[in-house]
């Protein structure tokens, strides 16, 4: 089925539920959230296993609370799996919500709402070619591994970065030479040279893997041309939004103080990540990772307004907001 056509019915599956059930409902009693692989997802990692977010549910007095997670990957896997209705809150990177906020928007049955900025840290191009030294030496027949094809954080970083290396009207450039793949599969590939993946564009702790093994080397790293911008955030279904704002502020406490532990106790946030990611790596590992002057944590996003402005530039998305308030809801205005 056509995203289009998900949308559509999306939408009528939806409208017949409020029709039948009445806008006054309470809020619910269980929130679905997902989370990704790599250190961008850290605060919502430190959400889970501190169960922040049952913690600020209780404070919120909203009664015996469920919190559930998912491990997603990829912008049009999160998009889908909130248009079929699965998911209440999603991390994501900022350029797959900004996707979907652009298509749902005035749809008020499937549209969508930033819920807080999340994080940023620097992607990084690498690859086992000896002969690529910058992204101008790409050739047609490299393959470049990331996450999600066209609306992905990956896919759309490096159309920025095309754009800035080979001009606004090549920012497409290096799009044919992209395969999806997620990030762990994508590190497996290009360390074992045995595929048709030459370069991974990736964030920690991927990138800091794969630069463990001699025969990878960096290309290129994001936040050298791109400057500080949210790469991350989290968003929601605008109608679950207005249906639960206890729940929502909830959650931002709870992300507030899983950013703030972070900010304090690197070690201790280090060691949340190191014992609870499914990807292999050291306390000591994700330290260092965590010490990179380019990667920090925060519910205010910075930026996402440039990225917007690319992507509707490009043509990626029809909808332009006017600021990046326009995207989020009210409680970060």
């Amino acid at each position: 089925m056509s995203w289009s056509k998900s949308l559509a019915a999306a939408a009528i599956g939806v409208a017949a539920l409020l029709g039948a059930t009445g806008a006054s409902l309470a809020e619910v009693k269980e929130v679905r959230l997902s989370k990704g692989y790599g250190i961008l997802y850290l605060p919502l990692i430190v959400m889970e296993d501190q169960k922040l977010m049952e913690k600020h549910a209780e404070k919120a007095e909203l009664g015996p609370f469920k919190v559930s997670w998912q491990l997603l990957d990829g912008g049009n896997i999160i998009n889908d799996a909130m248009m079929a209705g699965s998911l209440d809150i999603a991390g994501t990177g900022a350029p797959g919500f900004i996707t979907l906020w652009a298509k749902a928007k005035g749809i008020p049955a499937v549209e969508v709402v930033g819920v807080s900025g999340l994080s940023s840290t620097s992607l990084w191009m690498n690859t086992n070619n000896p002969e690529i030294k910058s992204l101008k030496d790409f050739k047609a027949g490299d393959k470049i591994a990331l996450p999600g094809i066209k609306t992905s954080l990956s896919a759309v970083m490096l159309q920025m970065m095309a754009a800035h290396e080979f001009g606004k009207e090549n920012y497409a450039k290096l799009d044919p030479m992209t395969v999806g793949l997620p990030h762990p599969e994508a590190v497996a590939a290009l360390i074992s040279g045995k595929t048709e993946i030459t370069a991974h564009f990736t964030s920690p702790p991927f990138s800091y893997i794969e630069l463990k093994d001699s025969k990878i080397h960096r290309v290129a790293n994001s936040a050298d041309v791109l400057g500080r911008l949210t790469m991350d955030v989290v968003f929601a279904p605008k109608r679950f939004v207005d249906a639960n704002p206890k729940v929502v502020q909830a959650f931002l406490d709870a992300l507030d103080e899983a950013c703030t532990l972070i900010a304090n106790d690197k070690a201790a946030a280090a060691e949340i990540y190191a014992r609870t990611a499914k990807v292999k790596t050291t306390k000591e590992e994700v330290l260092e990772m965590l010490q990179d002057k380019d990667t920090w944590f925060s519910a205010t996003p910075e930026g996402v307004l440039k990225i917007a402005e690319f992507m509707h530039g490009v043509g990626s998305i029809k909808v332009k907001p006017a600021s990046w308030q326009d995207m989020f809801v009210t409680q970060l205005r």
